[in-house]
């Protein structure tokens, strides 16, 4: 009695472990930013210097560009303007879209990109 016991326990820690995470919803894209990204990027030109520049007003802003942040030579030479599309593929992954970018994030989940460009697009 005492083995099927533990055989049920395991049974159900493994099946617990396999289950996937709800998806982001648009609600959660200020917890999902802070938790994510605000290690390195502010969302108020207020907040203190961070790695990354702040990202308030990124959606039409042209890459490269906020003044008073030194970017990589590679980013600096960015001849593109942040939309849904650039910044989802950036954060898909950061070096495909620019060769020797200095950014080491990448989400692999594309409804955790939308969440979090739809927060920076009410940033705007």
């Amino acid at each position: 009695m005492g083995l099927g016991f533990c055989s049920a326990i395991s049974t159900v820690d493994v099946a617990s472990a396999q289950m996937l995470l709800p998806s982001a919803r648009s609600s959660d894209g200020a917890a999902l930013f802070k938790q994510q990204c605000a290690t390195c990027h502010a969302t108020s030109l207020s907040d203190a210097p961070r790695q990354g520049p702040p990202l308030i007003r990124i959606i039409g802003q042209h890459a490269g560009r906020v003044d008073g942040f030194h970017y990589s030579p590679s980013l600096a030479e960015a001849g593109f303007t942040w939309d849904e599309n650039t910044l989802d593929a950036w954060l898909t992954n950061p070096q495909a879209v620019i060769p020797g970018a200095i950014m080491a994030y990448r989400q692999g989940k594309p409804e955790a990109r939308a969440t979090i460009i739809t927060y920076l697009k009410g940033l705007n």
